[in-house]
């Protein structure tokens, strides 16, 4: 991954939208590391609603962009995946690498970690995977980026696939609006102090034309909040 500056995709009342370099995420989160997973508790329940509503009991190939210490995807082995099933997973973060490929090596039989690299490009063939999954990874990323995301998801996923993923959100009641606001503020100032993390409105980046809203959810338990999507493709 290789976040830059980016234009709006089709959102001209917006400004110049800046994030960080991929030299600073990558220092970042290699320095997190294990710490990583103490951090991130108040994503959590978001998680448990993508794994309850995405059907991993039925998938057989997925695939997972930033997969950070690989904890998602022990669960899935844990408690999801049928036996057959086969997972791959990459990360811009060497450390996260590391640790994922720790994590997960009672299923290296089934599980694959590899290094992302400096495009959007999915390390997969059209309609590969089954599932394809991001978790608080497009809010790191500009607008053109996310949106390369997009498109190249279309392209992997299978005919019945499912595109499930969730980032910060913007708020969907007035305290969490108050600490999206907060965070923003402070990411404007000090970005990588929040990780390069930013709260994001990925609607507009949903192309109904293309994508089937299967399930939405905005959800603020610990007042920071996070939106849960899960999308098929649409069919003529």
């Amino acid at each position: 991954m290789n976040p830059l500056p980016a234009y709006g995709v089709g959102m001209s009342d917006r400004e110049i939208e800046w994030v960080p370099d991929a030299s600073e995420v990558r220092s970042y989160y290699d320095h997190m590391g294990r710490k990583l997973d103490i951090l991130s508790f108040y994503g959590l329940p978001a998680v448990d609603d993508l794994m309850t509503n995405a059907d991993f009991d039925l998938a057989q190939n997925i695939f997972e962009l930033g997969c950070g210490t690989g904890r998602f995807a022990e669960r899935l082995f844990e408690k999801y995946l049928p036996p057959e099933a086969r997972y791959l997973g990459c990360d811009a973060s060497e450390v996260m690498v590391g640790l994922a490929q720790s994590r997960l090596a009672a299923h290296a039989k089934r599980a694959q970690i590899v290094p992302a690299d400096d495009t959007m490009r999915l390390p997969l063939l059209d309609k590969e995977a089954d599932r394809i999954v991001s978790i608080f990874v497009l809010d790191l990323l500009g607008e053109e980026q996310v949106a390369q995301f997009f498109n190249e998801a279309y392209r992997s996923l299978s005919d019945d696939g499912k595109l499930c993923f969730l980032s910060l959100h913007r708020g969907a009641n007035i305290p969490s609006r108050i600490v999206s606001a907060l965070w923003s503020a402070l990411f404007a100032k000090r970005p990588m102090l929040l990780g390069g993390c930013r709260p994001i409105d990925l609607d507009p980046f949903v192309d109904r034309h293309r994508w089937q809203v299967m399930h939405r959810r905005v959800m603020a338990p610990f007042l920071v909040p996070a939106e849960v999507w899960i999308l098929e493709k649409r069919h003529a």
